[in-house]
C-alpha cells in the first residue's frame, strides 16, 4: 500500500500567517506563543511568519479571506478564544467563526488550520492555552505544517 502523508517540517521559503482574535488576549497571546513555537521547532524561519491581529473571533474569517486573496501566504493558522457567558452571544460567535473559517478553507486552495477555542469557562481556556491540556495554538500550527506538506504531495 502506498501511504501519502505530510511531513512535520517547514519547507524553506514557505510564508505562513497566524491570524489571532485578540479578544480574551490573556488566553490568545499564549496560543500565538504556542503556534510560533511549533513553527520554529519544525524548521520555520521567523522572517517567513506574519502575525495578523483582529479584534475577535468573529473577524477572523474576513481577514483570512483577504490574506488568501493576497496570494502572499502558503498557509494560514487561526487562533482565538470564545468563552461562554450568560447570554447566547457565545453560540453565535463560535458558530460563525467556525463556519467562516471552514468556508474560506474549502474555497482557498491553501491549508488553513482552526485553533479557535470554544470553551465553557476561563479555566478550560487556560488549560488549552498551555497548561493541563497542552497548547492548542501549538497543535493548530503542527496541523498546518503537516497539511502544507501534504498539499505538496497530493496534486489537484
Amino acid at each position: 500500500m502506498n501511504v501519502i502523508e505530510g511531513k512535520l517540517s517547514v519547507q524553506k521559503g514557505r510564508r505562513i500567517a497566524i491570524v489571532n482574535g485578540r479578544f480574551n488576549h490573556l488566553v490568545t497571546d499564549r496560543l500565538v506563543e504556542g503556534a510560533k513555537d511549533a513553527y520554529l521547532r519544525h524548521g520555520g524561519d521567523e522572517k517567513d511568519l506574519d502575525l495578523v491581529l483582529v479584534p475577535g473571533a468573529f473577524e477572523i474569517p474576513l481577514i483570512v479571506e483577504r490574506l488568501v486573496a493576497s496570494a502572499k501566504y502558503d498557509a494560514i493558522c487561526t487562533v482565538g478564544a470564545v468563552i461562554r457567558g450568560s447570554t447566547p452571544h457565545f453560540d453565535y460567535i463560535s458558530a460563525e467563526a467556525t463556519k467562516g473559517v471552514a468556508s474560506v478553507a474549502l474555497k482557498s486552495g491553501i491549508p488553513i488550520s482552526f485553533g479557535v477555542l470554544t470553551v465553557d469557562s476561563i479555566e478550560q481556556a487556560i488549560e488549552r492555552a498551555g497548561t493541563k491540556a497542552g497548547n492548542k495554538g501549538f497543535e493548530a500550527m503542527v496541523t498546518l505544517i503537516e497539511m502544507l506538506n501534504l498539499y505538496s504531495e497530493v496534486q489537484a
